[in-house]
């Protein structure tokens, strides 16, 4: 199922020109606003037709903050919008690289714009649903925001794909919201780590960060 095709709890399919969608029909804007980030200031870009485009929102904030990489990781963003998450991974994780992938054109557009803008070139940006075009690299890190309203099936191939993309002892980072369905998120990473290989690493204002180890 394409991110875009999504339907709410009474079978309608929702509208197509959400963050989720492949090709956003809503009029552009033209938005900057600057962030800190792990103590570094970033310039961002962005528009209508993607996710929190008036500011980094609170969920992708913490997992920034939260988030463990060191020098050398490459690293995946599923569902990097215009980039927040991926970027900052990237200036962790130099000299390795982060491949940023969205099934949101607008919004790798404007993810390839903030990399340029911050100078950013230890990152590779492309077009993806879920993990499908990189379902043949391995990575030792993947960090995710879900895109919670695609539904509970969306959200849980992420994981799986992300799984199956991991290195033997690599982390999948997930940020999810307790009222949008933290608890069973966290049941599905057991399910697919194993129990005792996942944790919740920080918990505020309702979101909740899960680290989730594959096995060596």
């Amino acid at each position: 199922m394409l991110l875009a095709d999504c339907y709410d709890d009474k079978g309608e399919r929702l509208a197509l020109d959400h963050y989720y969608t492949s090709k956003p029909a809503s009029n552009r804007e033209d938005i900057r606003f600057q962030a800190e980030l792990r103590g570094q200031v970033f310039t961002f870009l962005s528009d209508a037709g993607v996710f929190s485009k008036h500011g980094i929102d609170f969920g992708s904030t913490l997992l920034i903050e939260t988030m463990e990489i060191g020098p050398g990781a490459k690293v995946l963003d599923v569902g990097c919008g215009y980039g927040p998450i991926g970027l900052a991974a990237a200036r962790m994780a130099k000299p390795g690289e982060v491949v940023m992938v969205d099934v949101n054109d607008r919004a790798l557009e404007l993810a390839r714009q903030n990399a340029a803008a911050n100078q950013i070139d230890n990152v590779r940006i492309m077009r993806s649903d879920a993990l499908e075009q990189v379902r043949d690299e391995r990575f030792h890190c993947i960090l995710t925001n879900p895109p919670i309203r695609a539904g509970k099936e969306v959200v849980h191939r992420i994981f799986e794909e992300a799984y199956q993309c991991l290195l033997p002892g690599g982390h999948l980072w997930v940020v999810i919201q307790k009222k949008q369905g933290a608890p069973s998120a966290f049941t599905k990473l057991e399910q697919l780590f194993g129990e005792g290989q996942v944790e919740e690493c920080t918990k505020e204002k309702g979101y909740r960060i899960f680290r989730a180890m594959k096995k060596v």
